[in-house]
């Protein structure tokens, strides 16, 4: 598997771990039996936590579609990785912002994350442009 292959299977546990996390902080307050319990999340971090992992679900799809039409269609492979490690990085600080409340800093993040998503889907129409 590539590096950036990883970064695929890393962008997937940082969504789970989100939301595992402050449901393991606060699993006396968990009822498994409703997940979706709105009372659950009445407090801000859970909210906020419920934002990024929900934020993550949305995301994961084009990075990980963006990074197999990558691979699949011969672009440099070393570009690849080092873009979906700094995905996997921004998305991780992207994460870290939403739980501690810096909105504009979120957002921020998330275009420089959608621009690497968007650099990382157009590679294989410029591959002639890149170094190899």
């Amino acid at each position: 598997m590539t590096l950036a292959e990883w970064g695929v299977l890393g962008a997937l546990l940082l969504y789970l771990i989100t939301i595992a996390s402050i449901k393991w902080i606060r699993f006396r307050g968990f009822d498994n039996s409703r997940p979706r319990d709105p009372v659950f999340y009445q407090d801000a971090i859970a909210q906020r936590a419920l934002g990024a992992h929900q934020n993550g679900i949305e995301t994961f799809p084009f990075f990980a579609f963006a990074v197999l039409l990558a691979e699949f269609r011969d672009s440099p492979q070393r570009l690849i990785d080092e873009l979906a490690v700094l995905f996997l990085i921004v998305r991780i600080a992207y994460v870290l912002t939403y739980l501690g409340n810096r909105p504009t800093l979120r957002s921020i993040l998330w275009s420089i994350g959608f621009a690497i998503n968007l650099a990382i889907f157009f590679m294989p129409m410029l591959k002639r442009l890149l170094p190899v």
